[in-house]
């Protein structure tokens, strides 16, 4: 084995963006619950229910409390998170009577409350009315609401709090040097040759190697070469579970042989500091017990430790990231007269027409996002008043100085009032629209934190006009935080619009510039006519989390609140 020559596998993951699929921990506390007994107090227990299909059915439950109106249960309660889809949850709270199913006619229901896992991920605040409570500790999220009975009647001042916490990011890697002094000679005729081999122990005391370096050459004061591995490989996460290290004397036969051992944890390696290294004896503990005088077979120093923290799409948004949504519609020619029912923006009073649809498909996820829940609303390729000049950037609800909406269906409102007022005219120029949001993204300052992230919806019936620009705007707005949907509406060819998402290559400006992150996402609406919205929502979601981590990885900007500030080395 050469002097350079590593044994180790790489590690996944270290350096780039943590994945964006979570699983997510809450546990649930209760005050002032109903008291159904006659002799003592209620025996709660909490039931977490899951929407599926329109279906309630229950995901998992907690342990029983015996004679207690302000529980705090132990059991926690798991399941995975995934931006793009509305997860719906329902809290039940019982008296339970026996040792039988919850929730039979013998239990007493207590009280329950429905949200989205989204509202608890990020709590919202409104000034006039606070719905929901926040507050960081840590790595955790908390959101109180009341509990409420049947037809809506509050159970009292029965409360439920509800914390969050994601279990799964990669919690980030860090990077360590060790070196050796005055090891034990193994050979004969020259030094020995040593590697150190680092093995994390399960909780089961089993042994899983972490590292192994490779092998210095003829030395008894090696100096390794630095390595990253990450902290749930190193440890788990866990800054005291047991780590035990080998060094060996390398033998090309594969007989090594050894040369001592010791034992550390990860909390202890992070006391090195500016100047001062950590250093442990190297135990032989065959040589401990036969001689008197043993003292070591050298010293193994960790010379140092820089830790880096990979942030995941859950840190930033429950550090306080908020998703601003703007839905941009086409009012072109081609989407024929709004009056005739073959219109693409024809209104039925019995059925949304398809951009009514991925409107609400996508908005309904993006506004548990954002604590005002007012969205940008914007229109191109029409005539409008009062000159009734084609315009590619306009509010539709006409008022330039706020483009604002409240909620999905004010953007609803909006786009209805708007359709009789306009003449739908062309072409289709969407490079206006995004290179507006691209700059309400970039600001009037150089971006230091991570508290806003912009969505641009493109609802469009056709492929773009002015595409060269349109792809200069795309390249431009990839050095900003924000991404673009975009959703073929109606039956036309959209093969062209494939060159906007970078899925089978590069997108590139006409001068050949390459975008510095892919931020678009092209579907066409008819692949999911016969699907439920939520399947339209999910599919042009779900690249949006990784999308946000890459930009705020890429500037090093942390999240606002980070759920765990690593030490500085």
């Amino acid at each position: 084995m050469s002097d350079s020559q590593e044994a180790t596998s790489p590690v996944a993951g270290i350096g780039g963006p943590a994945a964006c699929v979570s699983k997510v921990e809450l546990r649930v506390s209760c005050r002032s619950l109903l008291d159904r007994d006659t002799l003592n107090k209620s025996d709660p227990c909490v039931m977490l229910m899951v929407q599926n299909q329109g279906q309630w059915t229950e995901l998992d439950r907690t342990e029983v409390i015996k004679s207690n109106l302000n529980p705090v249960f132990a059991k926690v309660l798991m399941l995975d998170y995934y931006f793009e889809e509305v997860q719906k949850l329902r809290f039940e709270v019982y008296d339970i009577h026996g040792t039988h199913s919850i929730g039979t006619r013998d239990d007493d229901f207590l009280g329950g409350v429905e949200c989205t896992l989204g509202q608890v991920m990020f709590s919202l605040l409104c000034k006039m009315f606070i719905a929901y409570f926040y507050s960081y500790i840590v790595a955790q999220k908390k959101m109180v609401k009341p509990l409420l009975l049947k037809y809506g009647k509050y159970a009292g001042k029965s409360t439920i709090t509800i914390h969050a916490e994601e279990i799964s990011g990669n919690n980030g890697y860090v990077e360590l040097s060790f070196c050796a002094k005055k090891l034990d000679d193994k050979d004969l005729f020259s030094k020995s040759d040593p590697f150190l081999e680092i093995y994390r122990i399960n909780d089961d005391g089993t042994e899983q190697l972490v590292h192994r370096t490779e092998v210095i050459k003829n030395n008894l004061n090696p100096v390794w070469e630095p390595f990253k591995v990450s902290l749930i490989s190193l440890c788990s996460c866990d800054d005291e579970r047991k780590l035990k290290c080998l060094v060996w004397d390398y033998d090309s036969r594969g007989k090594h042989d050894f040369i001592g051992e010791f034992y550390t944890n990860f909390k202890e390696m992070q006391k090195i500091s500016s100047g001062n290294k950590v250093t442990w004896d190297c135990i032989n503990p065959k040589y401990k017990l036969k001689k008197k005088n043993y003292k070591n077979s050298g010293l193994v120093i960790l010379s140092d430790l820089k830790l880096h923290r990979v942030y995941s799409f859950l840190d930033y948004i429950m550090g306080g990231c908020q998703i601003h949504f703007t839905v941009a519609i086409d009012f072109t020619a081609s989407n024929g007269d709004p009056r005739n029912s073959c219109s693409l923006h024809y209104i039925n009073p019995y059925q949304p027409n398809e951009y009514l649809k991925a409107l609400i498909a996508v908005g309904e996820i993006c506004q548990d996002y954002d604590s005002d829940k007012r969205f940008s609303a914007l229109g191109f390729g029409a005539r409008i008043p009062p000159n009734y000049e084609v315009s590619h950037d306009f509010a539709i609800n006409f008022n330039p100085e706020d483009d604002e909406c409240e909620e999905i269906q004010g953007v609803v409102e909006a786009y209805q009032n708007c359709l009789p007022k306009i003449q739908l005219y062309g072409p289709t120029n969407v490079a206006p629209i995004i290179s507006r949001i691209a700059k309400l993204a970039a600001g009037k300052e150089p971006i230091k934190d991570a508290s806003l992230y912009h969505i641009l919806l493109i609802l469009t019936d056709g492929v773009v006009t002015d595409m060269a620009d349109t792809r200069e705007a795309i390249v431009r707005a990839s050095y900003q935080p924000m991404s673009i949907i975009i959703v073929g509406v109606g039956n036309a060819d959209f093969t062209d619009m494939e060159i906007l998402d970078g899925d089978d290559g590069v997108l590139r400006s006409p001068k050949g510039e390459p975008v510095l992150r892919d931020i678009v996402q092209f579907v066409p609406f008819r692949d999911f006519k016969t699907a439920s919205p939520a399947a339209l929502a999910k599919c042009v979601l779900a690249e949006v989390p990784k999308q946000v981590v890459e930009y705020f990885s890429h500037k090093a900007i942390p999240p606002i609140n980070p759920p765990c500030t690593p030490p500085q080395y």
